[in-house]
């Protein structure tokens, strides 16, 4: 069974897609390919590479599967990927300097993984350690791994209480979403310029912002648990009413300080200002 826990890696700052699969990591093999290469188009890569290959009597693609992976477009599509075993295969295919501190780097992701299924605490620091390199601020890291923690118990209870992961998760965070910020899930991602499909609302939100968010998520599994709420119907009352208390809390603050909460901050350009600031250093002499 495949599952998409902690679905994203990074390997020198390019992103790879990974999906739990049969007790052991898969990887998508484009988005190795792009990792190891500077090759404008992977999967055209991808294509050439096998059909060289057979001319030499091997057959790359035959350990590697078709997993459903999330695509650019936000959607869940099939793509090739291919365990550790078989991608040390298809990297001594492929000409790259890179070649050997990926084999390092592959290993590392696996053993880790092993790791974290003895020490979940392990998972968490990993996640830190992604944001980190992205250049987050620690305070803002802090949050949204909270953020994080208070997402997967909603969504525990909500596959708990006969709610269809597929069709209705994504209605049901709409509907917090709305009832705290007066915003759906896409609106805000417009009114924070976010224009890719694979961009995580969440990871541009303020720091007040994630705290409202939580709220609003927090209070709608306490309310869930309470009311025993079962199936797609009860769950939608409780998630607005969760999102009505976080947004009550949210008015309030408002008023307080004068000053909206809702913000079109955004984290977009984080890794550039790291670059910068990181070149603005002085050297040692």
């Amino acid at each position: 069974m495949a599952t998409e826990s902690s679905t994203l890696s990074v390997f020198e700052g390019k992103e790879i897609r990974k999906i739990w699969h049969n007790n052991e990591w898969y990887f998508s093999v484009i988005d190795v390919i792009g990792a190891l290469t500077d090759s404008p188009n992977s999967r055209n890569y991808w294509n050439m590479l096998k059909v060289r290959e057979l001319e030499h009597g091997v057959e790359l693609y035959t350990n590697c599967v078709q997993l459903k992976l999330t695509a650019e477009d936000g959607k869940l599509r099939e793509t090739d990927c291919a365990n550790t075993e078989a991608l040390f295969r298809i990297i001594q295919s492929i000409p790259s300097k890179k070649a050997e501190p990926f084999k390092l780097w592959l290993a590392k992701v696996g053993y880790d993984r092993i790791k974290e299924i003895e020490n979940p605490e392990l998972a968490q620091d990993r996640v830190k350690q992604y944001y980190e390199l992205k250049g987050y601020p620690k305070d803002w890291i802090e949050k949204r791994l909270r953020g994080i923690a208070i997402r997967q118990e909603l969504t525990d209870e909500w596959k708990n209480r006969a709610v269809d992961e597929n069709k209705e998760f994504a209605i049901l965070t709409n509907e917090i979403s709305k009832a705290t910020f007066g915003k759906t899930v896409e609106e805000y991602k417009q009114f924070k310029s976010l224009n890719k499909p694979n961009q995580n609302l969440r990871d541009h939100m303020t720091d007040l912002e994630l705290i409202f968010n939580m709220l609003g998520e927090k209070s709608t599994t306490e309310i869930a648990k309470t009311r025993d709420a079962q199936g797609f119907v009860e769950n939608k009352s409780a998630a607005q009413r969760g999102g009505q208390i976080a947004s009550n809390a949210r008015n309030e603050l408002e008023q307080e300080t004068g000053k909206p909460i809702v913000s079109q901050s955004n984290f977009l350009n984080l890794n550039k200002k790291k670059e910068i600031e990181t070149k603005a250093k002085p050297t040692k002499p």
